[in-house]
């Protein structure tokens, strides 16, 4: 886990998200967003590169948006 500023705040920031996205998924058994929050709230800690975790996010939130808006 890196301790510096950027990161942290980063993960701090994208783990919140990922905790409304696991609680909301929780509690409308729902299995994107749960799944979608479990990786959002895990994945920051193991990667140290500010821009890659934020590509990371991204792309998981829009790949959440995708599944949501074809259906699931």
């Amino acid at each position: 886990m890196n301790l510096e500023p950027g990161p942290l705040i980063a993960s701090f920031i994208i783990g919140s998200i990922g905790l409304v996205a696991f609680m909301y998924g929780k509690r409308q058994k729902r299995v994107p967003q749960l799944a979608v929050g479990l990786v959002l709230m895990v994945y920051p800690y193991f990667i140290t590169n500010l821009w890659l975790v934020y590509l990371i996010a991204a792309l998981l939130l829009a790949l959440l948006w995708i599944v949501v808006k074809s259906g699931w």
